[in-house]
């Protein structure tokens, strides 16, 4: 019942997620947008009340202005919309499903003792304290060097990358991939709520006591919310990877990791650029070059099947007995895909190895996560050896589907 009772937390969860994330991400997005596409008014009125900047556009059959002030207003309407339970939504959601589906299961998730052999409870403090130790660095980098653009970007991107290394040596790989999406993302929505955020509303505060305004307050917002948009899609590839296991099972994943983000950084520069009008193609092509790079780095290496050899199929036939087949099955891989798996409370992904039938037909992925990959069992927490992946191995490569 526990189990069923995690299932329906994670799919509430996840729905809750990407709900809040698309919102969240959208807003950015639209305001990065309007942000770079609003043109001076030439209404002198407009002048007058001191607009900086404004954009008409038509949307589901109305006229919308949007206009920017280049300062404070002279007057606040009473109703201002914030733009933060967006944000904030998005973490809480988020680590409510990190917490279900990862630091509960964390033997199964968060530990691969072939990277890094550790306790269930030491893994959970190493990811929680992963999450915290990337804001107290990121945010101490933007207090030290926050004059500096360009600098702080340097060693923001250069800590990124060593907490890719760092988390792809001590978790599984796949786990690895999405906790430094979730520092990102958590240093996404602590600049909100640390940052932005209590500035406005100290701007608001003075403005609506006839102070002068500090800008400093709209600078150090401005920064924050340009480095939330190149997070963004690194941060959306890191929480998709965990379908993609080619990517975290590689050996040097932390790289794939690195590379895979970058692209989304260039990507996102392109269309940062392109909202100003200024259009280079270099920054896209630079981040397809990025993932082409990856896909051939992450590409299987070809192996000749026995069955294809001179007399392999025999051979390997002979040699690897699908009894032994199934007893690899029964001893490494039914606890979760079975009828009655002891693991989870149903079949994980509705796949059963536990019929001679069922083994056969999911040969091939059997081939692909057990043997290729070696992402299965999740963590090897049913101690899986490099032999029984062999032997697999070479009784798929004999033609498994046939094989007796």
């Amino acid at each position: 019942m526990e189990g069923y009772i995690l299932d329906w937390a994670n799919l509430l969860l996840r729905w809750a997620h990407v709900i809040t994330a698309i919102a969240w991400i959208g807003s950015s997005f639209y305001f990065v947008w309007l942000d770079n596409s609003l043109e001076k008014p030439v209404d002198p009125q407009l002048l007058e009340k001191g607009v900086g900047g404004e954009l008409w556009a038509v949307h589901g059959g109305g006229f919308y202005n949007p206009q920017k002030y280049l300062g404070a207003p002279r007057t606040l309407p009473s109703n201002l919309h914030w733009f933060y339970w967006e944000s904030y939504s998005t973490w809480m959601t988020g680590f409510g499903l990190l917490v279900v589906l990862y630091l509960f299961n964390a033997s199964t998730f968060l530990i691969d003792r072939n990277v890094y052999d550790m306790s269930p409870g030491a893994a959970v403090g190493l990811a929680i304290a992963y999450l915290l130790v990337g804001w107290v660095v990121y945010d101490g980098i933007c207090r030290l060097f926050g004059k500096n653009d360009k600098l702080v970007g340097v060693l923001v991107a250069l800590y990124v990358v060593l907490a890719a290394y760092v988390a792809c040596n001590v978790f599984s790989g796949r786990a690895a991939f999405l906790l430094t999406g979730a520092m990102l993302a958590t240093i996404m929505s602590a600049n909100v709520l640390v940052w932005i955020i209590p500035g406005q509303r100290k701007m608001v505060a003075a403005m609506r006591e006839g102070k002068p305004v500090d800008p400093i307050h709209g600078k150090n917002g401005k920064q924050r919310s340009v480095h939330n948009t190149y997070f963004t899609l690194p941060v959306l590839f890191a929480m998709l990877s965990n379908h993609y296991s080619m990517t975290y099972a590689h050996k040097h994943n932390w790289l794939v990791l690195v590379l895979i983000m970058l692209a989304g950084v260039l990507i996102r520069q392109f269309f940062i650029l392109k909202h100003k009008g200024r259009i280079n193609i270099a920054w896209p092509a630079a981040g397809v070059a990025a993932l082409g790079a990856v896909a051939v780095m992450v590409a299987p290496q070809p192996r000749t099947p026995v069955a294809a050899q001179p007399g392999g199929a025999a051979a390997a036939a002979s040699t690897v007995s699908f009894a032994k087949v199934q007893q690899i099955m029964n001893e490494r891989c039914v606890q979760c895909h079975a009828e009655a798996p002891k693991m989870m409370p149903t079949a994980a992904k509705g796949i059963r190895l536990d019929t001679p039938e069922e083994i056969k037909a999911h040969a091939q992925l059997i081939y692909q996560q057990a043997v290729q990959q070696k992402v299965m069992p999740l963590g090897n927490v049913t101690q899986i050896t490099d032999e029984e992946r062999a032997l697999l191995g070479q009784w798929f490569e004999a033609g498994a589907a046939t094989a007796n």
